[in-house]
């Protein structure tokens, strides 16, 4: 959904150019990396002034911290990574409830987590999706998190799992556990449209 405009080579060289000190630059990453930004914030934080904050928040902290961006990474993971932590932040600040069940499960049911596979967007009527994001509102932060940023951003396990600082297993364990919840939700709505 936020595929890049630019190719990783030039976003290197950009970042090398602001690392070297034209600040200016900046803009450049982020016009890039906005929609990113907003995707991970949007679904973890519900009132849209606290948002707004913490996208600005989430720039200031790439910023300040993109001289010590070494590519190990990519740039992409690492500014989500950011967002992230933010919004994890400010949450935990407030007092909410991140995880009710935070045990790794890596059960053989965990491995495939891809057979439970979420519509086509592209199929999706608009009422459907309205249901499908109020849903998607309703998990915990953290499975919030994974769903957006594997089935809206497209990232791997692996991305995921560094983004959230988590074990690739559990990323997918949550990722599952956060399915099976949105089925839980909707499964009634749709139960009462069936003939």
């Amino acid at each position: 959904m936020t595929a890049s405009k630019r190719s990783e080579s030039e976003i290197r060289h950009t970042v090398r150019q602001i690392q070297r000190g034209d600040r200016e630059l900046f803009r450049i990453i982020i016009a890039e990396y906005k929609p990113l930004v907003i995707h991970v914030v949007y679904r973890l934080i519900r009132q849209a002034q606290d948002r707004e904050d913490l996208c600005q928040e989430t720039f200031v902290r790439v910023y300040t911290h993109l001289g010590s961006f070494r590519f190990e990474s990519k740039l992409s993971t690492w500014i989500a990574r950011i967002a992230y932590n933010t919004c994890i932040n400010f949450l935990q600040k407030k007092g909410e409830v991140l995880m009710t069940d935070t045990a790794c499960e890596d059960q053989p049911e965990f491995e495939r987590v891809s057979d439970v596979p979420l519509p086509d967007e592209a199929c999706i009527t608009e009422d459907t999706m309205r249901l499908v994001e109020a849903a998607v509102g309703r998990l915990n932060p953290v499975f919030r998190a994974i769903v957006t940023l594997y089935h809206l951003e497209h990232m791997s396990y692996e991305e995921i799992a560094k983004t959230l600082s988590l074990p690739q297993g559990t990323v997918k364990s949550y990722l599952y556990r956060a399915r099976q919840q949105l089925k839980t939700i909707l499964e009634p709505i749709y139960a009462g449209d069936q003939p």
